[in-house]
């Protein structure tokens, strides 16, 4: 006899599941084409890509007119780069929920960015997929 399990009873047993907290901090995320460095330490994440320019996630400013997003960091449930699925445990979750994403990730942790006028169905999204979400 085969048993199917619906998805959210896989996703709440999975080891992948994440403490996960909503940072206080609203960002914008940049592409400067031209940059090798940006111009000051306002920085929270650089990303350059191997064939020029640099992505910068820094923290909004009032006068930003770019999309803001919204951080959630998986730094409670910090694992090795040797552990599989934690961020795609993340991510997939939000991509079958149409919700677009940014990802900057540490040694031990994942920072994935939603547009903040997703937030709270983020949220919604990544419980019912198993995940504690702290701090909103």
């Amino acid at each position: 006899m085969e048993v199917i399990l619906p998805d959210t009873y896989m996703a709440m047993t999975s080891p992948t599941a994440q403490h996960l907290n909503v940072l206080s901090t609203v960002y914008v995320v940049e592409h400067q084409p031209q940059a090798t460095l940006p111009q000051n330490d306002d920085w929270i994440a650089l990303v350059r890509a191997p064939d020029g320019g640099l992505t910068v996630i820094r923290e909004a400013r009032p006068a930003d007119s770019d999309e803001r997003w919204i951080g959630f960091y998986s730094g409670a449930t910090a694992h090795g780069l040797d552990v599989p699925g934690m961020l795609a445990a993340m991510v997939q979750p939000l991509a079958q929920a149409a919700i677009s994403v940014f990802v900057a990730s540490t040694f031990h942790a994942d920072l994935v960015l939603v547009p903040e006028h997703s937030k709270h169905q983020a949220v919604t999204v990544l419980r019912e997929a198993g995940h504690q979400v702290s701090g909103e």
